[in-house]
């Protein structure tokens, strides 16, 4: 180990015995302007410094720190970080029951959830502390990290949305070329049996092959509509009434609520405030999401909708008393191909979180298995977007 540099103020603690008053005075200022300009340059970072014992007690916190662990300037010290943070004592190991003070540093990521919910990074380091019998210290190093793991995690989100949509287009495509030649063969078959002399034969084959004509057709139509839905327009935003949309996907649904013996109960604040929003991709989240509403309830069931406003948002809420969904498959809800519901594409409800993120809204959903459940839609105001985008 190569030898310690001495500074200046090295030499003079070494003869401290000798100084006299007016050199104490002044070693004393210097010390203390020291000091001032050391916790200046440790309150002005944007991490949380931590000086802590082998037994977690805080012996120094940064500003940054405070803010972290959600204490006062006065509160941390003193303060065992384990009781702070119960659960991150056990995953540091070895690297604070071994009094190795040469360990490597270690990191760990824990969550708080106070004063909100939020992500941490831990970066720790040990080193013996001149001046108190080289006994061993941990300088801790806190990150806030939870927006990067936000970023982080939509843009996987997203990477794995694209490639499974991309798949989807390339199978639909796939499909469109043999319903071509179909399409192509039939036209075909019908002309050469109009060449046929007419009889009771020819007129049931004629029937067979627009019946087939007609299906061909029909499952064209499926995929456009399926490739539409994967790979939607940006949205043509437009002053849009959200209670107006789903007043006219209602009556649109009307026959099947009624085939199903579904009772509605639809009840909006007065006069919504406008949102700027693309008026077919907003009824596709309402098709979405009345569509799973009904196929979870059975005859007598009962859906409540509630459109609200709030300052920045308008809100719909959508609660079915249908079979719920259990608790591990709600975190999956949005993950392409993922369904609970037999035949099912799992692709519904994917489609509607993009189209709400799309128009700067969120979706939450709550459920209770046997209870039902609670889709609720947050959409920008028009008057709070603009305010925000002039900001």
């Amino acid at each position: 180990m190569p030898p310690k540099k001495h500074t200046s103020l090295d030499r003079v603690l070494g003869r401290l015995d000798t100084l006299d008053a007016v050199n104490l005075a002044n070693l004393v200022q210097r010390l203390a302007r020291e000091r001032t300009l050391f916790e200046d340059i440790f309150n002005a970072l944007q991490e949380g410094v931590l000086v802590i014992t082998s037994d977690g007690e805080i012996e120094y916190a940064n500003a940054s720190a405070h803010r972290l662990i959600g204490l006062g300037d006065d509160e941390l010290g003193g303060k065992v970080l384990w009781r702070l943070v119960p659960g991150l004592r056990p995953t540091l190991g070895v690297s604070l029951d071994d009094d190795d003070a040469a360990l490597p540093a270690v990191a760990r990521e824990f969550e708080l959830t106070y004063p909100e919910p939020r992500t941490v990074r831990l970066y720790m380091v040990p080193f013996r502390q001149v001046g108190r019998g080289g006994s061993r210290r941990f300088a801790v190093i806190l990150s806030d990290v939870t927006r990067d793991k936000l970023t982080t995690e939509a843009r996987i989100q997203d990477e794995r949305t694209s490639s499974v949509l991309l798949l989807a287009a390339g199978v639909a495509h796939e499909l469109g070329n043999p319903l071509n030649s179909l399409t192509i063969h039939l036209q075909l078959i019908e002309r050469k049996l109009r060449k046929l002399k007419a009889g009771k034969d020819t007129d049931s084959l004629a029937e067979s092959i627009q019946v087939c004509r007609d299906e061909v057709s029909r499952l064209d139509g499926i995929i456009t509509n399926f490739l539409n839905a994967l790979r939607p327009q940006a949205p043509d935003l437009s002053e849009i009434d959200l209670a107006e949309v789903l007043t006219s996907v209602l009556a649109f649904q009307q026959k099947e609520i009624a085939d199903r013996g579904i009772t509605v109960d639809a009840e909006t604040d007065g006069s919504l405030p406008a949102v700027m929003a693309d008026r077919n991709q907003v009824k596709q989240v309402f098709f979405n999401l009345l569509k799973n509403a009904l196929e979870a309830m059975q005859p007598g069931g009962r859906l409540r909708i509630r459109a609200r406003a709030d300052d920045d948002n308008v809100i719909v809420a959508l609660g079915d008393s249908g079979t719920g969904i259990k608790q591990e498959d709600l975190a999956r809800l949005f993950q392409p191909y993922y369904t609970t519901k037999p035949g099912g594409h799992g692709l519904g409800l994917m489609i509607v979180q993009r189209i709400m993120r799309e128009h700067g809204g969120q979706i939450g959903i709550e459920s209770k298995e046997g209870a039902g459940t609670l889709v609720t839609l947050q959409f920008p105001r028009k008057d709070r977007r603009v305010r925000m985008l002039q900001s």
